[in-house]
């Protein structure tokens, strides 16, 4: 089952995507300081824009990395 926050955050990843409002930052991990690439949306008001993440990409192939559902998803 797929927790309702990380619904509301694909829903906001959508929305930015429909209105081009997606930056792709470098942002530093807090867990190891290492940089990681965040897909973020991007909140305008006004003059002001503030970056929303809402998805970390993988590092490497995300293939070796996680397995696939199987069956039927919720």
């Amino acid at each position: 089952m797929i927790p309702k926050g990380h619904k509301n955050n694909f829903e906001t990843l959508k929305q930015a995507v429909a209105n081009g409002d997606l930056a792709l930052m470098e942002c530093q991990s807090s867990a190891t300081g290492k940089p990681v690439m965040v897909l973020c949306a991007v909140n305008r008001s006004r003059d002001e824009f503030e970056f929303v993440p809402v998805a970390k990409l993988f590092d490497g192939n995300p293939y070796d990395e996680v397995i696939p559902p199987t069956g039927n998803a919720a």
